[in-house]
């Protein structure tokens, strides 16, 4: 299996659930504008830079694993979830940007190849550390946990502010590999 096909569904599946577990919240009710700048925590960034943060993991794993340079909205996705603090902005802004992050990502997709799982991969922080890596270890050990963090502390921020959401929003593109006739009936 490809890097990339671990990868790119991956991303796919769960930003689509992202999107979709916004949109319940707004179908239950919430203010969600306000619920944008809502946190998990005093000293965690808020809802907005969560969704926009899962977007540039997504972003940056993509490009990185292609070999290709980011693009402009990887700045502006960094800059937009660290200024949430002042400026969460609204649900059809985050909305937007996750559209706008599936569509790259299929479009990356496309180019990505099966590359070299063992070829050298430098990964800088913001903090000054340098992770050297290989492909494999970047995208099993960085890449999928940086953007699960992400999209599970904003799956968290909306349950604990009274989501209705539970593990079938979680887990919502597996449905598609239920045996037929397996299927529970719900008590109604």
């Amino acid at each position: 299996m490809s890097l990339a096909t671990m990868l790119v569904p991956t991303y796919l599946n769960m930003l689509g659930a992202l999107s979709a577990w916004l949109e319940k919240g707004k179908q239950q009710g919430f203010d969600m504008d306000a619920l944008m700048a809502e946190r998990l925590a005093d000293d965690m960034f808020p809802l907005a830079t969560q969704v926009r943060f899962s977007c540039v993991q997504a972003l940056e794993g993509v490009h990185r694993l292609g070999g290709k340079d980011f693009p402009p909205l990887v700045s502006e996705l960094l800059a937009e979830g660290r200024e949430a603090e002042n400026a969460a902005g609204s649900l059809e802004a985050a909305q937007s940007r996750i559209a706008q992050t599936i569509e790259m990502v299929r479009e990356v997709a496309v180019d990505i190849g099966e590359g070299d799982p063992e070829r050298a991969l430098e990964h800088a922080i913001p903090t000054g550390l340098v992770f050297d890596f290989t492909a494999e270890q970047y995208a099993r050990d960085w890449a999928l946990g940086q953007f699960y963090f992400h999209v599970m502390i904003a799956y968290a921020i909306l349950r604990s502010r009274g989501a209705d959401l539970g593990k079938a929003d979680y887990v919502v593109h597996l449905f598609p590999f239920i045996r037929p006739g397996t299927m529970p009936e719900v008590a109604g």
